[in-house]
């Protein structure tokens, strides 16, 4: 994360209007870079995003000898094979980004050579057991180290070499949470195994991992939940260079969308977001809610991503359960729903949604505490949260905890709030979505970024 201190000033807004472009998918991006790397030659991406958390990917592989360049919008990957990584010369340092790290971990155990990553605090903090242990069940050499909870593992994370003549196992493994960094972490450790990777899910978990391998030639089979990587079957054992473009984060979309159907009077609509229905959990359930929403098809991007204008409206919307697999296609939107439940009518009710407490921050115990800092009814749950909507709003100021999603949320209150709103670390924004102060006062939103 940036060393500069930012933070936001957000006043009650007026009517929201335009149409607007948000960064590329960093899940998407994340993907992108690595398989560029792994291809058999230059391979091109558009759209990726300028965040932090990309750049780590990206920085992760230059130090590894990837040559990257990025001119006028579209980057350049110069792949080296399956085999063609070279050792790092320092420790990677995956910044704030988990999903570097996770994926990493899952391509790293099937090198020649040893690794050590780290991160920064918050990262540190995060736990990285899930996908540990997996990977020592088919015979990496990885370690994670102690931390706060007994028995869990976290960063830095060290990786020992397979030695010559050695390889990573087969694996079934049935994921006891609906995970796509640890499940992608095993699909990638399994290019380098001498057996079958099968993997099950609760529930289907973003899959952006298949699509590309699917597209690239990889021997993967799908069905539902289910995914099998089988390196026996006959293939090529690498990919051939490719060009494909990073469709629009729909996470990041979810920000002005929601504005728009938060503030009355507006109308918003973001082009080129991925619609993957394993995305779409936030659009799905605006429908439930009766909320203004059409979405029009405009094509498909890497790994054939299907690409969507979505616009939104203001108008009366009602309080609803969100949970199960619906909450699974939503996780990272969650703090952007908690503000939307201010202004629904009746509860809303957030469940199934442990997995927030081991984010950036744990955004269940930091969005309780934003919506009541603006006067917003709410209880904790171990899971979720409730939220009682329709209370007037006031100004309020709130430290994000270093998380963007948290910083973002906050935003979206202080545009209904009575009174000046100040959004302290600010700056953690940039990870995910670079220029969204100026995106958002494209709109008409009364925002006002300050360096600190």
């Amino acid at each position: 994360m940036s060393n500069v201190r930012k933070r936001y000033r957000v006043r009650r807004s007026g009517p929201l209007h335009g149409s607007v472009q948000v960064p590329g998918d960093k899940s998407i991006g994340h993907r992108s870079l690595i398989f560029g790397a792994l291809g058999r030659g230059v391979s091109h991406i558009t759209g990726l995003s300028e965040g932090l958390d990309n750049a780590s990917t990206r920085q992760a592989f230059g130090s590894m000898g990837i040559g990257i360049q990025s001119a006028g919008g579209r980057t350049a990957v110069h792949g080296l094979g399956l085999r063609g990584l070279r050792m790092p010369g320092d420790l990677i340092d995956c910044g704030n980004s988990g999903t570097t790290m996770r994926l990493l971990a899952g391509l790293l155990c099937g090198q020649r050579f040893g690794t050590r990553m780290i991160g920064d605090e918050s990262l540190t903090r995060r736990p990285m057991g899930r996908v540990i242990k997996p990977l020592r069940a088919r015979g990496a050499q990885i370690a994670g180290t102690a931390g706060t909870k007994p028995g869990e593992l976290y960063p830095p994370i060290s990786i020992a070499p397979l030695l010559e003549g050695e390889r990573l196992q087969g694996i079934e493994y049935a994921m006891p949470i609906a995970s796509a960094q640890v499940k992608s972490a095993l699909l990638l450790s399994g290019l380098y195994a001498a057996g079958p990777t099968a993997i099950e899910e609760p529930v289907l978990s973003r899959d952006h991992t298949e699509r590309m391998m699917l597209a690239l030639g990889v021997p993967v089979q799908t069905a539902g939940a289910s995914v099998i990587l089988d390196p026996n079957l006959e293939w090529s054992g690498g990919w051939e260079p490719f060009d494909w473009h990073v469709p629009g984060d729909p996470s990041s979309a979810a920000f002005p969308l929601l504005a728009a159907v938060m503030v009355p009077g507006s109308q918003v609509s973001v082009r080129d977001v991925c619609v993957n229905p394993t995305r779409t959990g936030l659009l799905d359930w605006l429908r439930l809610l009766g909320a203004n929403l059409s979405r029009r098809p405009s094509g498909h991007g890497a790994g054939d991503e299907p690409i969507a204008e979505i616009t939104t409206a203001h108008g009366a919307i009602r309080g609803s359960l969100a949970g199960g697999e619906l909450l699974v296609r939503m996780i990272d939107e969650v703090p952007a729903v908690c503000a939307l439940a201010a202004v629904c009518k009746g509860h809303t009710e957030i469940r199934d949604a442990a997995e927030l407490r081991v984010k950036e921050s744990d955004r269940i115990a930091a969005m309780a505490q934003v919506l009541g800092a603006f006067g917003v009814p709410c209880e904790e749950l171990h899971d979720g949260l409730i939220i009682k909507g329709g209370a007037a709003l006031h100004g309020a100021r709130i430290e994000s905890r270093g998380d963007h999603l948290i910083a973002m949320a906050a935003v979206l209150l202080g545009l209904l709030a009575e009174g000046e709103s100040l959004i302290e670390g600010a700056e953690a924004v940039d990870t995910s979505f670079p220029g969204f102060v100026a995106l958002m006062r494209s709109l008409g939103a009364e925002i006002v970024e300050e360096t600190l």
